[in-house]
């Protein structure tokens, strides 16, 4: 997969989608995976065991099944974790090639947007100060007349 064709940003979401997920995969959920493996592997060769000592048995048979079943699947998360991490090494080269330089999340998206709502802001100041004089000016009429 060439990621010379993708955007900017669909770079930086994949390889935020890639560390969040290495986040959570380095906490303990790794161990108690390698734990559930070591138990398949000691299921098989527990039905192994069985087999030798009480002949051919569904029991033994279906110990080995499910210790081959879960060996497998430790096995196929194992390499898909290994090319994950790969993975988001290519990704974070890429973008070292390119040179995005991930700012920091503004307030506001582009520089025209800024100066929109600062102009909007002044304008509402000087809409407030007014209005502000014209109240007091009222008063002010209002108080002379009594």
């Amino acid at each position: 997969m060439s990621m010379k064709k993708w955007t900017d940003e669909e770079l930086i979401s994949t390889r935020d989608n890639l560390e969040s997920w290495n986040k959570r995969s380095n906490n303990s959920g790794s161990k108690m995976w390698l734990f559930t493996a070591i138990l398949g592997a000691f299921a098989v060769s527990t039905g192994v065991v069985f087999i030798f000592f009480d002949g051919i048995d569904v029991l033994s048979i279906l110990l080995i099944i499910m210790g081959t079943i879960t060996c497998i699947s430790w096995y196929k998360s194992e390499k898909q974790r290994k090319d994950n991490i790969a993975f988001l090494g290519e990704i974070n080269r890429e973008i070292k090639s390119r040179k995005i330089k991930v700012e920091p999340k503004s307030k506001y998206k582009t520089n025209d947007q800024a100066n929109e709502v600062e102009r909007a802001e002044s304008t509402e100041m000087n809409i407030t100060k007014s209005a502000t004089e014209a109240m007091n000016s009222e008063k002010i009429k209002e108080k002379s007349d009594k």
